[in-house]
């Protein structure tokens, strides 16, 4: 098994709305207002409507829960949806405090992406399994580098 290198993407996201305290942890909702993705088979923008509902636990990880709507640069639509873990440690924390930015090797930060679509010319996407590992850019910005497992 190994990974290939399919995509990066950025997402510029909303201040988080903090929902509060419930019998999971802490759940903060975190709009997504738009961004762009480029690879060498898929490129395009990444739509607004989208959200992270991230729960924030007592163990000082965040588990992501992530939906959201992209277009190919040649009009296919596709669904992106993922679950993952972030490390909030003190340099995620103050990023997210001050809207500033980590590097990948700052913080535990790893999702697994599906991707869904009907268009035949992208159908690969919904037979495939992808892995993604994410920082924080300076204002309120997510990165992510995307692999498709082999």
């Amino acid at each position: 098994m190994q990974l290939e290198y399919e995509l990066g993407y950025h997402a510029d996201l909303k201040e988080p709305l903090a929902v509060g305290p419930g019998p999971y942890g802490m759940r903060f909702v975190v709009e997504v207002l738009g961004g762009r993705f480029e690879g060498p088979r898929l490129r395009g923008e990444i739509l607004t409507g989208g959200a992270d509902w991230l729960l924030a636990g007592p163990d000082g990880f965040g588990r992501l829960d992530v939906r959201a709507q992209l277009v190919t640069h040649d009009g296919a639509a596709l669904y992106l949806s993922y679950h993952g873990i972030l490390e909030m440690n003190d340099k995620v924390q103050h990023a997210l405090a001050e809207a500033g930015g980590t590097e990948y090797g700052d913080q535990y930060f790893r999702t697994a992406p599906r991707f869904e679509t009907g268009d035949p010319r992208y159908a690969w996407v919904n037979h495939a399994l992808f892995v993604a590992k994410g920082h924080l850019r300076p204002g309120r910005i997510v990165e992510y580098e995307v692999y498709r497992v082999t």
